[in-house]
């Protein structure tokens, strides 16, 4: 009988695909999930011939397996990270909308993360980047199954920096001498710097945009050596920045030609990617499981600062107005660009169209590690190990997808697959590029349109034709169940409420809770308490 395989390290990069091999066979796998913000279908070479900036992740797709048909589990932050760490949608784990800088709450506590599953079966766990489920007390990162976190407790375009990047509209620079230096501006934030934390420290505030990518890939890189070291397994969760404005290019800048600004953002994250997988590599090739994937599609409003759909430009709201991306659960909404790769395991140079969503990471991976999935709730994700190994290319026979910030209530499916057939019960409310919004609009019976056919969503079914008879009533009854089901389980509830006191601030009495320079007072979260924390100054 051969000996066992080295231990095995996982690399995921965003974009769900879950595996479940024999574990006996190969002992317990490391974990590296990277998750990558408001990144286009179409901004992976791989997908989209037109995208040149990312030989990188265009290599994992050839040394590796390439899911086209794979979503995210929200179309915005806070809800698509939530989803992704527990496995279950926000109707079921109350996050159905984004947390705010002054954010009590958070991820509800009574629900249980991946990271929290996997330290329990001896991993060490380790969060790099943005965070967005609470920063408040209990909510921090730290308080959530990780043993290690370095990152920003929330969207790095709430809260102004000296090096604001390039958003639409522009943002200025922290000011620097009190409130009469402030300048006032739509959606900015001007009041608190963002602040940048190694695990409940505040060591950085403002942080430095120009060089965050380069530190997310550094702290990524030690975390790895160092788990790498320890003799135990371990699940990385690394949430980059890019490609969310506001958009941090270091110089030099990129020329004016071709996809300027984006295209250089666009990059320097393929770049930080290789990285990750050459560290990986090196740790012992062939026992690294990388996967990439989206937290949800463009955020179409920021103009050219925003990514690439590809073809899933939802022609159907276009042509009323508003967006079909970010927010919203048209196709480029939720449709992310996925790879997984793990060498002698997964297959090469492999296209999967199996129906995968980011909700599959939690099962796949609790499955891979040998655990067991938490009692008392039920899961939106699949173990999808089959598909991963190329064993079998089925995924979901159904994906429900809910609003997240466009037309009706956040939270609520708005809109089902169901095989090649998507039926949208709600449209609308979403800003685009040009300002329109688009009406928010209730179907009722849903437009359901024939992905087969139309990828654009252009031309919805008829609803006197054959077509759309025959398929209404099997969309209806999955509908009708998934809500049943849903209102049956064991749902969380989160909370939403704000409060002043909860905004990070290393030290209130410099303007913008500025930290002084490297050695000078930081701040750090107090634990004295459960229920409260404060930031104090040391």
């Amino acid at each position: 009988m051969g000996t066992p395989s080295p231990r095995v390290v996982l690399v995921l990069a965003v974009a769900l695909v879950g595996l479940s091999a024999p574990r006996a066979a190969y002992g317990q796998p490391n974990f590296i999930v990277i998750l990558a913000d408001d990144v286009g279908w179409g901004d992976l070479g791989a997908n989209w011939a037109e995208t040149k900036e990312t030989p990188h992740l265009d290599e994992l797709a050839a040394e590796g397996t390439r899911f086209v048909d794979f979503h995210s589990a929200a179309s915005t932050c806070s809800p698509s990270r939530a989803s992704l760490l527990t496995g279950r949608l926000g109707a079921r784990n109350g996050v159905t909308h984004n947390f705010a800088v002054t954010s009590v709450g958070g991820l509800p506590l009574n629900e249980t993360t991946l990271a929290e599953v996997l330290r329990e079966a001896g991993y060490s766990t380790g969060a790099i980047g943005k965070w967005h489920l609470g920063h408040h007390g209990r909510h921090h990162p730290s308080f959530r199954g990780f043993d290690y976190y370095f990152g920003i407790p929330y969207s790095h375009d709430m809260g102004c920096t000296d090096t604001p990047g390039y958003n639409l509209p522009p943002c200025p620079p922290c000011p620097q001498h009190g409130v009469a230096a402030r300048v006032a501006r739509k959606d900015c934030y001007t009041d608190v710097a963002l602040p940048l934390f190694e695990n409940v420290t505040i060591i950085q505030q403002p942080v430095n945009l120009s060089s965050l990518a380069a530190r997310y890939a550094e702290e990524a890189a030690r975390f790895i050596r160092r788990a790498s070291d320890g003799g135990r397994p371990f699940f990385l969760y690394l949430a980059l920045a890019h490609m969310h404005v506001p958009l941090g290019v270091p110089p030099p800048l990129p020329p004016a030609s071709g996809r300027g600004i984006y295209g250089a953002s666009l990059s320097e994250m393929d770049a930080l990617v290789g990285r990750i997988k050459q560290v990986a590599d090196s740790h012992g090739k062939g026992s690294t499981l990388l996967w990439f994937a989206g937290d949800n599609g463009p955020w179409a409003q920021k103009c050219e600062l925003a990514g690439r759909l590809g073809p899933f430009v939802g022609a159907w709201q276009r042509q009323r107005g508003g967006s079909s991306a970010k927010q919203t659960t048209w196709e480029g909404g939720h449709r992310v660009p996925a790879l997984a790769y793990w060498p002698g395991r997964i297959p090469a140079k492999r296209t999967s169209h199996a129906l995968l969503s980011t909700l599959d990471i939690f099962p796949t991976l609790v499955a891979l590690a040998g655990a067991a999935l938490p009692p008392n709730r039920r899961f939106d994700g699949l173990d999808v190990s089959p598909v991963l190994f190329g064993w079998s290319d089925v995924g979901h026979k159904v994906l429900l997808h809910p609003n997240s910030g466009a037309g009706g209530k956040v939270g609520e499916i708005e809109t089902l697959r169901l095989a090649q057939y998507k039926a949208f019960y709600t449209t609308g409310g979403a800003m685009a590029c040009d300002g329109s919004i688009g009406p928010a609009e209730h179907h009722q019976p849903p437009l359901i349109f024939n992905l087969d056919r139309d990828i654009q969503e252009q031309e919805p079914l008829d609803v006197a034709s054959r077509e759309y008879q025959a398929v209404l009533p099997a969309i209806s009854r999955a509908y009708a169940q998934a809500l049943e089901d849903i209102a049956t389980d064991n749902v969380s509830v989160a909370d939403y409420s704000k409060d002043p006191a909860a905004t990070p601030c290393c030290n209130a009495q410099h303007v913008a809770c500025r930290c002084q320079a490297p050695g000078s007072p930081a701040a750090v979260l107090d634990r004295r308490t459960e229920r409260r924390a404060t930031w104090l100054c040391l």
